[in-house]
């Protein structure tokens, strides 16, 4: 109590101060983002047990390896349609889940000995059993030779894109009405987005126009691409003037022989790209193209590029023959929205909080052990091993050092963590705190209301503070979704896996105080063996500046982009939630999941975004409530204006999740504590009051509403298929009640989705890739559930 009485005593003698520092913001700076591609008509999910058996496959039995169940799987399903042309490949990143025994198998299709880029099957298996799958396996004839990319056949991504673009900026820049008038702040975002929004249309038109005499020499088609994806008018203007030069320029790597199939991610890598930042990954694949005309679609044959610059990270497929066209673009850095520029209100200081406070408006600071957990983080949080430590490359360590390296910063096996004032992508050298042989990072975090030129000075002066709470947020979400099955044959985050499967070297690169931006965070996801990296920004909606490092719902929404496209389609794949409905859901999960870890047993709504963003209603357009008139989202909201954006999309989701949730909680109760009992000293976990009693290879089932709601939008997560709609992410969630539990959520969970109008009589008609089409909403219930 005394210490909150002092923080009000704070905010109160700061009062009569802050009313004379009015915020004025700066134009908020929009990163270029592209994200479009074709959509499968002929995609399916299927998770009843008779649309499995209508195949005709039979279960093999409980001992059957279950790879060579989904290989006779696929041989059944594909019959003679399997042939010399087209075939198959089992993925390397297919795992069995070690707590539900779900075997997640994940198969890339192969026409003409070439990768069909979103020809995807996923399989889920247990004891010889099809649990479910999705395909989106091409089902057409197959080509005979590099196939023209049909304009007037297709859906041109080029002008929807310019059309959603255009819709954006006028609810962005006019959200009150075209009669209010513009103020300072206000034009300049608009003069700002209006730029933005005219280069991206531009430079997608003009790069339109590249040819090349050999339709293999892939370096007409990359160059095409950068001026569609660069964000600066220069490089663009530089490479259509220069375009002969920047071809000559190019370095070729070729990984393997020339078009062979094999499991490389890349034909050739590609050095000296315009505003690339590492060498560029080239393959030859193929891609589907659906027809105006029909429900059918078509091959065409493209260079996949995974192109790394400084703000995005994509992974685009461009045809082959030119006039080259952008088929896909899935950017795998996912943005924070920008939110609109709140009335300005008092600021205060506060301390970094611990895990369950949100921001430093709900608790003081406390000092925490390391609080690591020996199963997620078995050497704990600062320590990893020399052969995988990233600012050792090229250095061989002496034997007398031993395996681990103990570091004294916030650098480990989960996170290297650092400031970015820079905003470039360099990170081994940047400045994090030092806490010496004791490791107490226990620093001053006081900042002081000044004039807003002095204001990011004045937000700097605590980095410390800063990074230390990030390391340990980052930390605490990496070891908790580690105990819910984010782990390593996964794809989770780590430098080390100790022997556990999946791919290392890819713990996450955390940068606080990003320079690149204000008001924002961002994550990028490539596939597992990457590193992940994430973006915190300051947010200057108020005066001192508020960091977005020390709200953790911000942190946590961003690190679950991390969970979300690993888990779905498997570890290897970061393409399944590029757009749309899956691109949606993206966003969705990390705001359902933050706004759970902050929640109580004392049920209250929530905001995202609202202490940094300065205003009580956060940065989405309503909060998360049971209360239909707080927050009246149905599945049928995404057919109104402004839902076309992924974190829109998002918002319906994560209130949907929310609903669901609740009721979990109402029929199971809640529990305190999110995190799982600790191991024993055999390594068993005991039931505690946390999971139910279990015997034999019987999962694991958490016995309260809460941490039961986590474990199955994460177990879902990885028995859903590539692209979900939200029709396979719900019957998913349902299935993965089925595997935990039996099913005996079944009407719950059916009852929780129907009350918010996605019950099973819920349909789409029309829609786009990108989130379009008119939806109705179901609140009917299942014949079992009347």
């Amino acid at each position: 109590m005394r210490g909150l009485l002092s923080v009000s005593l704070v905010v109160a003698g700061l009062a009569g101060n802050v009313l004379s520092h009015r915020v004025k913001h700066s134009p908020v700076k929009r990163r270029k983002s592209l994200g479009f591609g074709p959509e499968h008509p002929h995609a399916v999910f299927h998770s009843s047990p008779y649309q499995i058996q209508t195949n005709g496959f039979l279960p093999m039995g409980a001992d059957a390896d279950p790879i060579e169940v989904a290989h006779r799987f696929v041989k059944d399903i594909l019959g003679t349609k399997l042939t010399r042309e087209m075939s198959y490949k089992i993925r390397k990143d297919s795992y069995t889940d070690v707590n539900t025994g779900v075997t997640h198998v994940y198969v890339r299709q192969v026409v003409n000995g070439l990768e069909v880029v979103d020809g995807d099957i996923n399989i889920n298996i247990k004891d010889g059993m099809v649990l479910s799958y999705g395909s989106s396996f091409y089902d057409g004839d197959i080509p005979k030779y590099i196939a023209h990319v049909d304009t007037e056949l297709m859906v041109d991504p080029h002008q929807h894109y310019c059309d959603i673009l255009s819709e954006e900026l006028r609810l962005r820049v006019q959200p009150y009405g075209d009669q209010v008038p513009l103020g300072d702040a206000r034009a300049a975002h608009h003069d700002a987005l209006t730029d933005a929004h005219s280069h991206n249309c531009a430079s997608l038109r003009e790069s339109t126009s590249f040819g090349s005499d050999d339709m293999y020499d892939f370096r007409s088609a990359l160059l095409q691409f950068m001026v569609a994806a660069t964000p600066k008018d220069e490089v663009a203007q530089d490479i259509l003037a220069n375009y002969e030069k920047h071809m000559d320029n190019m370095d070729l790597e070729p990984v393997t022989g020339h078009f062979a199939p094999n499991d490389s991610p890349a034909d050739f890598l590609v050095s000296n790209v315009p505003d690339a930042v590492n060498p560029v990954k080239v393959k030859l694949a193929y891609i589907q193209l659906p027809s105006k005309e029909s429900a059918t679609t078509h091959l065409a044959a493209v260079w996949k590029f995974e192109v790394e610059m400084q703000d995005n990270w994509y992974e685009a497929a461009v045809s082959v023959v030119a006039p080259h066209r952008i088929i896909s673009v899935v950017d795998w850095a996912s943005d924070a929205p920008i939110p609109e520029d709140p009335e300005p209100v008092e600021p205060a200081s506060y301390n970094v909080f611990t895990w369950g406070v949100n921001d430093p408006s709900v608790a003081n600071r406390t000092m925490n052990k390391e609080n690591f957990d020996v199963l997620a983080s078995p050497a704990g949080w600062h320590a990893v091993p020399y052969a995988n430590d990233p600012s050792l490359r090229g250095v061989r360590p002496s034997k007398k050092k031993g395996f681990w390296r103990n570091t004294t910063t916030t650098w480990g096996n989960n996170v290297f963590a650092q400031e970015n004032w820079e905003g470039q992508n360099a990170y081994i050298d940047n400045y994090r705190p030092d806490a010496g042989k004791a490791k107490v990072f226990d620093y001053k975090y006081d900042p002081k209301v000044t004039n807003s030129t002095d204001a990011q000075e004045e937000a700097q002066k605590y980095i410390n503070n800063t990074v230390a709470q990030l390391f340990y947020t980052t930390n605490m979400v990496h070891d908790f979704y580690y105990r819910y099955g984010f782990d390593e044959v996964s794809g989770n985050f780590q430098q080390y896996n100790f022997g556990r499967g999946g791919a290392e070297n890819d713990a996450v690169i955390a940068n606080a105080q990003d320079g690149s931006g204000y008001n924002n965070a961002n994550f990028m996801t490539p596939p597992d063996g990457q590193n992940g990296r994430m973006r915190m920004y300051l947010w200057n909606t108020a005066i001192p500046y508020r960091d977005g490092d020390l709200e953790a719902g911000i942190v946590i929404h961003e690190l679950s982009h991390g969970l979300s496209t690993r888990l779905t389609g498997g570890p290897a794949n970061s393409g399944c939630l590029g757009w749309g409905e899956s691109g949606g859901m993206g966003e969705g999960w990390g705001d359902f999941l933050a706004t759970t870890i902050r929640s109580t047993s004392n049920y209250s709504d929530y905001a995202m975004g609202a202490w940094a963003a300065n205003q009580a209603h956060g940065i989405r357009n309503y909060v998360y409530s049971l209360n239909e008139t707080v927050n009246p989202s149905t599945y049928k909201t995404l057919d109104k204006p402004g839902y076309w954006g992924v974190h829109a999309i998002g918002e319906v989701w994560a209130e949907i999740l929310w609903v669901v949730s609740q009721r979990l909680i109402k029929k199971h109760g809640y529990s305190d504590n999110l995190f799982p009992p600790e191991p024993l000293a055999d390594g068993t976990v005991p039931t505690g009051d946390f999971y139910r009693p279990s015997a034999g290879k019987q999962p694991r089932v958490p016995k309260h509403g809460n941490t039961l709601s986590i474990q199955l939008v994460l177990n879902a997560m990885k028995l859903q298929t590539c692209r979900p709609s939200f029709f396979d992410a719900r019957d998913a969630i349902i299935q993965a009640d089925q595997v935990l539990t039996g099913g005996e959520n079944f009407c719950t969970l059916w009852e929780g989705f129907a009350s918010r109008g996605l019950g099973p009589d819920a349909k789409v008609e029309g829609r786009t890739p990108w989130g379009g089409g008119i939806r109705t909403n179901g609140f009917s219930l299942p014949l079992a559930c009347q």
